[in-house]
């Protein structure tokens, strides 16, 4: 492992780029240490993603799930947050550049920029098919899910109504079986009975999966079991159903091939809602400290590391969470790649902010030893599958107990004492009554159709 000498005459500068999870658990790992950290992220606020589609389906409100970076650092003396985007690292003058101008010199970087949509190189498609990263996209896709139900209802062409009440998801992960779960819970629990010229719950729930089976990190059982629930909900799951094509009008959808090899017959389904819950690719931050650096990254554009974090020949860079293509090193065991969630991009912080610590010491530096505690989705009301790794083997169960086990593990980890109880009580109350309390839009007046909208944002990223 590399080491690296500590400046002398003045406290070693820090600089943090991202503040989502991994960058967020590296600057708070610094707390106690005598350096100067910078945290520099384009938003002023920390997020938890994995709650960001409750957002977007009117479950919480954004500050339910979001909390000022500031705030957070309010009692850490040595971290400063700034608001801003970097545009480039010069990597040999050790400067971050922002977009606005302004130059932080550094003598340890830690980038965690994250990661953003990836259409597969069709990115004409984000207009119609908005992505779920940013809290500004959560607002993008309820004003369009709810402006839907309103464009029906004023539409007297029974046609053009069912295409207003067509929702598709595509992509069967965790982001979009609990978005095609949630949409379906909304159109049949919700809004019945608060309009008189449809019916919501006709609304047709879609989800498309272009691989044989949702939930692809979890075991055949669950996964299973998850569609099973889903189709319990009334969505219509869609396995080997690859998009060819998205435009205003809706998407294109090519089938699997037939038992003996031939292509089936592409068809359309006509949708004024759709989201993309299929694709991600990491940071352009990445491709560039690539190659500022020399160093190599994979198909999605993560950076490849380091067992220690660090770019190869730069000991003073790391690279964390879902911009990095980092392995866990176990020993007696193979290296296996870090899954780009939460726990990963927690554990990748603190073990960066570890290793610079050794390096300022003049230590040698350790590898990442990644632990999984295994994976969790949730389909709906009462419904949701869990697969935990434990030491005496895995640990799997869905239903009841499993949806109980979500709700309480994310509201443990949500950051602070006023969300966790915020968000308890929102549960609690769409719980009894199917009431959603975030239901509130802005932009009226604009037409709610996929050609009007504007690109996605980028932002941190829940596989």
């Amino acid at each position: 492992m590399s080491t690296s000498p500590a400046p002398t005459g003045r406290r070693p500068r820090v600089v943090i780029v991202g503040c989502g999870f991994g960058g967020l658990e590296a600057a708070r790992a610094l707390r106690h240490a005598a350096v100067d950290v910078t945290v520099v992220d384009k938003a002023n606020h920390h997020l938890f993603q994995p709650l960001l589609y409750q957002v977007a389906t009117a479950g919480l409100s954004a500050p339910a799930i979001a909390a000022p970076i500031r705030h957070l650092f309010r009692h850490q003396p040595n971290a400063t947050a700034l608001l801003g985007e970097v545009a480039r690292v010069d990597v040999a003058a050790r400067m971050v550049h922002l977009r606005d101008g302004l130059a932080l010199p550094y003598d340890h970087l830690i980038v965690a920029a994250g990661a953003t949509h990836s259409y597969f190189g069709n990115d004409r498609w984000a207009p119609y098919a908005p992505g779920l990263k940013t809290l500004e996209d959560a607002f993008e896709i309820r004003r369009r899910i709810l402006l839907a139900f309103e464009a029906a209802e004023k539409e007297s062409d029974p046609q053009r109504r069912a295409d207003w009440l067509n929702f598709v998801v595509v992509g069967g992960g965790p982001t979009g079986v609990e978005m095609a779960g949630t949409l379906a819970e909304i159109a049949r629990h919700t809004l019945p009975g608060e309009f008189r010229h449809i019916d919501p719950a006709s609304a047709k729930i879609i989800l498309l999966e272009g691989s044989p089976r949702v939930l692809q990190s979890m075991p055949e059982t669950l996964s299973q079991r998850a569609r099973e629930q889903l189709e319990k909900l009334g969505v219509d799951v869609r396995v080997q159903a690859r998009v060819t094509a998205i435009d205003a009008e809706g998407l294109m959808v090519q089938p699997p091939s037939g038992a003996d090899g031939s292509g089936a017959t592409s068809y359309q389904i006509k949708s004024k809602c759709i989201i993309w819950a299929a694709g991600v690719a990491a940071s352009p931050l990445g491709r560039q400290l690539a190659e500022a650096t020399g160093c190599t990254t994979d198909r999605a554009g993560r950076v490849v590391v380091e067992p220690d974090l660090a770019l190869p020949g730069h000991p003073e860079i790391s690279v964390i969470g879902d911009l990095a293509a980092a392995q866990s090193h176990v020993p007696g065991q193979p290296p296996r790649p870090v899954p780009g969630v939460s726990p990963g991009a927690k554990q990748m912080g603190r073990a960066a902010a570890a290793n610079l610590l050794r390096r300022l010491q003049g230590q040698p530096t350790q590898p990442l030893r990644y632990r999984d505690y295994g994976n969790l989705a949730t389909i709906g009301r009462n419904s949701a599958v869990v697969d935990l790794t434990s030491p005496a083997g895995p640990v799997r169960f869905s239903g009841y107990f499993a949806w109980l086990f979500w709700l309480f593990a994310h509201v443990y980890f949500l950051i602070g004492f006023r969300n966790r109880l915020v968000v308890l009580m929102d549960w609690a109350w769409a719980y009894w009554s199917f009431a959603r309390s975030a239901r509130v839009v802005a932009g009226m007046d604009a037409p709610a159709t996929a050609s009007t909208a504007t690109g996605t944002s980028t932002g941190p990223q829940r596989s």
